[in-house]
């Protein structure tokens, strides 16, 4: 019978009864892995030792799945390091063992289980990942994307809009030329807006997060141009203010276009290690 591996969602402090009730992945229940003298947990659940495979929507529906138990989670204990998505840890295998250790030492790895490998891999890195937790005790990611849109960013544009109002009664061939020049103009005028506002909303935003963690931007529409796309960290009393700094934003220039989503356990800040329990996936904490 092939032993059991464990699926990690993230690493706490060991709070008892945190992960009661709670839920993951195809409805697994979880449980908090203790590590005595740590103080650390792991958020886990017993798996087979195969990542999860799937077509597209399930691997987001499970996605979602691990998201929501991690911030159950989160929400009890106050921080967490979260993992990404298909982190496993599975018992020792032969092949894991040097062969020209000794004897006893093969037999002694060879035993070790999912639980025993993962508990001496935070044992060996605890005073690092207690560090880590502290840091972003209260802390929470919240995730901005600023656009600006090509046709707003002219419309006080004298060209752009002589251009518009010629449009209307011209031949075909003509409006195809005056079309690509109005492009022009707003392309333009798109990019120096950007340009502006980047510089400006990075600082309003770092005067009240603690960090800022840019991010390659998602599909957006055809007709915008992308500004600016990052996560923050920042102290839980502190959202609103963020919320604050992109309201005025959006009141000072309508051409712009925010999204803001969160707040989340800080998976971008999460910053562990990627030499991770061997047989795991190296647990380094992302959100895609």
């Amino acid at each position: 019978m092939t032993e059991r591996a464990l699926y990690v969602y993230a690493l706490v402090p060991h709070r008892p009864g945190a992960a009661d009730g709670v839920t993951g992945v195809d409805g697994h229940p979880l449980r908090l892995l203790d590590v005595p003298g740590t103080g650390v947990a792991a958020l886990v659940h017993d798996a087979d030792p195969t990542p999860y495979q799937g077509t597209d929507e399930e691997v987001r529906r499970r996605v979602a799945e691990q998201d929501a138990a991690v911030v159950a989670v989160w929400e009890r204990t106050g921080t967490a390091l979260p993992m990404t998505f298909n982190v496993l840890v599975a018992p020792d295998t032969p092949s894991d063992v040097p062969a020209d250790a000794p004897r006893d030492a093969r037999d002694a790895r060879s035993a070790r289980s999912a639980e025993e490998r993962l508990r001496e891999w935070i044992a060996s890195h605890a005073d690092g990942l207690r560090a880590r937790m502290d840091s972003l005790a209260d802390r929470a990611e919240l995730r901005v994307e600023i656009t600006v849109d090509r046709a707003a960013s002219a419309r006080d544009d004298e060209r752009a809009r002589s251009l518009e109002a010629e449009l209307a009664d011209r031949s075909p061939g003509l409006r195809r030329l005056l079309t690509r020049q109005l492009e022009q103009i707003r392309r333009e005028s798109a990019e120096r807006l950007a340009d502006a506002l980047y510089a400006d909303v990075r600082h309003r935003l770092l005067a009240v997060a603690e960090d800022l963690r840019e991010r390659s931007r998602s599909v957006r529409d055809a007709d915008e141009l992308g500004v600016l796309s990052a996560a923050l960290l920042v102290r839980r009393s502190d959202i609103e203010a963020v919320g604050a700094v992109l309201a005025a934003v959006r009141d000072e220039q309508p051409a712009a276009r925010i999204r803001f989503l969160g707040p989340w356990p800080p998976y971008s800040f999460a910053d562990l290690s990627d030499d991770g329990p061997q047989g795991a996936s190296a647990p380094a904490a992302a959100r895609g």
